[in-house]
């Protein structure tokens, strides 16, 4: 039995609400223990003897089924998820920034947001591994920063989603816990 954390993309936003009591009652027909749903934002640890790729597989298609949307998740083993938090080089409380976490689920997809990322004039965004880069946003400002409007584009909405890294602090430690 392997524990995991799974990330949800577009969750109760756009116009897709999902109750997370309802997503884990869902969840209980599926090959998936102990589940646990964290925050609204669409967070959830669970142990499952899947692979990584089973759990995404397995996942998505319990909210396809129960929900009705084309959904998409990135699928981190519990371990990786304490080992990214580490090696995140920003802090996770600033006054004047915020620090995200933008979560791939695809490695090429990913390094190609963080080449476009870099290019960008006064970006600060840092590659953690292949299936995770760090950046910072100004406070108050996150949603018009330059790189939050890139990895908004279309092409990434597949296999990317993001999270601050206080809630990615938050699924590390509820994970550590299974």
């Amino acid at each position: 039995m392997s524990s995991y954390a799974v990330f949800l993309r577009g969750v109760n936003v756009a116009g897709i609400t999902i109750r997370m009591a309802d997503l884990k009652a869902a969840l209980t027909s599926r090959p998936f223990s102990d589940v646990k749903t964290l925050l609204a934002s669409g967070n959830v640890v669970l142990t499952s003897e899947l692979s990584p790729a089973g759990v995404k597989k397995e996942f998505e298609a319990c909210l396809r089924e129960s929900f009705g949307y084309d959904a998409w998740v990135v699928v981190l083993a519990a371990d990786r998820v304490g080992e990214l938090v580490a090696a995140c080089p920003y802090p996770a409380d600033d006054a004047s920034t915020h620090t995200y976490l933008t979560l791939g689920s695809d490695a090429d997809v990913l390094a190609g947001l963080y080449d476009a990322g870099s290019a960008l004039d006064g970006a600060q965004v840092t590659m953690l591994g292949p299936e995770a880069l760090a950046w910072l946003a100004p406070a108050g400002g996150t949603l018009d920063s330059p790189f939050s409007k890139l990895s908004s584009k279309p092409k990434y909405k597949a296999s990317t989603t993001t999270r601050n890294l206080r809630t990615m602090i938050k699924v590390r430690d509820a994970a550590a816990q299974l």
